[in-house]
């Protein structure tokens, strides 16, 4: 039985691609899922995808001119986030549109921007590692990378920590405090970059938004205090990313859709059984007796 599980959960990590995805996924899983939870209670999930499209020109220009080159490659998805975030924002203000309509539109016009040159400048195999990624190609220089842009986002949100809350519960109050909403916000977005622009290597940029927003969706059927929230959603990437890889170790499956999957279980299972808002939740509270006390 030992030898079983030592074959199945700890063999297949002795090899130095295994070794590498699993701390990469580590890193994102430590990053990603507390910016997605920022986001949900924002009303803003939808944004995470619409800005995981925008990096994709940036990153495909990196691609054409550089060829397969990380550091080049990640440096023109954070300036065409970036540049995607501040047009939206600018239309928005300048046309009285809804922010989230721009980005939506700018989105959609840098996904088919950003496959067309990736297309031009190379085969269905290049445009395939761009969109889906591979973390079991994760090498050293990719691997530090990642590790230090999700560090950088951990300890900025260490320092935002409070700030977001505020702006998320009472944006007027962190006004009357000095501090300008609009900084928070714009700085809080470019994190959400950062994060997608890591993240690109080793899910695509079709799925990395899928490690920052199913983990954060999911927690919401189990907790209803932030740091719950954040926590539990931190625990549910862990082990998706570590049961991703195995299946796909196992079972010869693309790595990226088997994470993704696995998260996705996990939201399913929580939408029936999680311990609020969920299927089972409402049904428990129809059931109560008349007059007895709520369930929490």
């Amino acid at each position: 039985m030992l030898a079983l599980l030592d074959a199945w959960l700890i063999a297949p990590f002795e090899y130095g691609f295994m070794s590498r995805a699993v701390v990469a996924g580590l890193a994102l899983s430590l990053a990603a899922p507390p910016l997605g939870v920022f986001l949900m209670l924002r009303g803003m999930s939808l944004i995470g995808d619409a800005m995981s499209h925008a990096i994709l020109p940036g990153i495909a220009l990196g691609f054409l001119f550089a060829g397969f080159s990380l550091p080049i490659m990640s440096l023109g998805g954070i300036l065409s986030g970036i540049l995607v975030a501040i047009l939206a924002g600018s239309v928005s203000q300048m046309t009285g549109h809804r922010e989230d309509s721009a980005m939506a539109s700018f989105f959609l016009i840098s996904l088919a921007a950003g496959v067309m040159m990736v297309s031009l400048g190379g085969s269905s195999v290049d445009l395939t590692h761009v969109l889906f990624g591979s973390i079991l190609a994760v090498d050293t220089t990719a691997l530090l990378l990642i590790a230090g842009i999700a560090s950088l986002i951990v300890l900025a949100l260490a320092v935002l920590f409070r700030a977001l809350v505020v702006e998320c519960l009472d944006p007027l109050f962190l006004r009357g405090q000095g501090v300008r909403g609009g900084l928070v916000h714009g700085v809080f977005l470019g994190l959400v970059v950062l994060n997608l622009t890591a993240g690109f290597q080793t899910l695509g940029t079709l799925m990395a938004v899928g490690l920052m927003m199913l983990p954060a969706t999911t927690a919401r059927f189990w907790s209803q205090r932030l740091e719950g929230l954040i926590a539990i959603a931190i625990v549910i990437a862990l082990v998706a990313n570590l049961g991703g890889l195995l299946l796909s170790y196992h079972f010869s499956l693309p790595s990226g859709p088997a994470i993704i999957l696995l998260a996705g279980l996990a939201y399913i299972v929580s939408a029936l059984c999680g311990r609020h808002h969920s299927l089972f939740a409402r049904h428990r509270r129809r059931a109560a007796p008349l007059g007895s006390p709520t369930p929490h």
